[in-house]
């Protein structure tokens, strides 16, 4: 069975700093590419930012030089430090595992709520 456990989202003010962390089990983590993505009210999930299984990253524009993914493939984790945070980055945070095998499977967490406000 595959899980994915979201935590570390909360209420912050304006500027300050969060790390979200997802542990993962039921997959191969170390082959797996993953993501962080995230879905504000009344709108579409979005892409925040991915890491390869080579540790390559891509960051939405919107989080660039703020946001940074990591993974520990001992741990079966991927984390995304957030710093500089704004009232805008204010949504459901989903952790995200991408299997390319024949075709490609997604497995999602539950998310975690991650909101800036003073």
């Amino acid at each position: 069975q595959v899980q994915l456990v979201e935590s570390g989202g909360g209420l912050v003010p304006p500027g300050g700093s969060l790390r979200l962390s997802c542990t993962t089990s039921g997959i191969i983590f170390s082959n797996s590419a993953m993501g962080w993505y995230r879905q504000a009210p009344g709108k579409q999930r979005e892409l925040v930012a991915t890491v390869t299984s080579g540790g390559n990253t891509n960051y939405a524009d919107s989080v660039k030089g703020r946001f940074t993914i990591s993974r520990d493939n001992a741990k079966n984790t991927v984390y995304l430090q957030m710093n500089s945070l704004k009232p805008e980055d204010t949504a459901v945070y989903y952790c995200n595992a991408r299997l390319l095998l024949v075709t490609i499977i997604d497995y999602w967490g539950q998310g975690t709520q991650v909101t800036v406000s003073s």
